[in-house]
């Protein structure tokens, strides 16, 4: 009997000493690298969701490529509603700072980029609640970039970078 509880001791010590090691790292890691994330909606129509609201497709999100806040024109992005700080939006980018881009329902008709911003839409418009209604996005909210879709199983595929050729912006600052 003391042998059995000896041996229930050193698997709990152990577990312990594992447990107190794999949390902290897998919350770095979901936090600084990468994580799933659902998403829900029509905003990003035909891209994602395209079943409507029968299916939500999951995404990867890598949080390491935007932690210099290096962005491109066509990547989607997950960030911070810049309306609602509780909630997390994704969307495409379409113009980046110094850009001047033709609006779709903005109270300006053109609008240009200011320095640490960029401008987002989702790919359904008209249902997208977007920059066309809050204005460019502080590069401050931006959460991570949707780099594959993992679910469901026949949708898996690498989401590719595409600005729609009507979306270009109207006037690009120097590159």
């Amino acid at each position: 009997m003391a042998q059995s509880q000896g041996w229930v001791r050193r698997y709990a010590k152990a577990f312990c000493k594992g447990f107190f090691v794999a949390v902290p790292v897998a919350v770095t890691f979901l936090d600084r690298v990468a994580c799933v994330a659902r998403v829900e909606g029509a905003s990003m129509q035909p891209s994602l969701n395209p079943g409507g609201s029968q299916s939500s497709d999951v995404v990867l999100l890598n949080h390491w490529k935007v932690r210099n806040f290096e962005v491109q024109r066509g990547d989607i992005v997950s960030l911070v509603s810049p309306k609602n700080p509780e909630q997390k939006i994704i969307k495409r980018v379409i113009a980046l700072e110094g850009d001047i881009v033709k609006t779709m329902g903005h109270k300006n008709r053109y609008v240009k980029v200011p320095r640490g911003h960029i401008w987002v839409e989702g790919d359904h418009h008209g249902h997208s609640f977007d920059s066309n209604s809050f204005g460019p996005v502080s590069l401050g909210l931006l959460h991570a970039h949707a780099t594959h879709i993992l679910w469901p199983p026949e949708r898996w595929q690498k989401l590719e970078s595409v600005l729609p050729p009507e979306r270009l912006p109207v006037q690009r600052e120097e590159e």
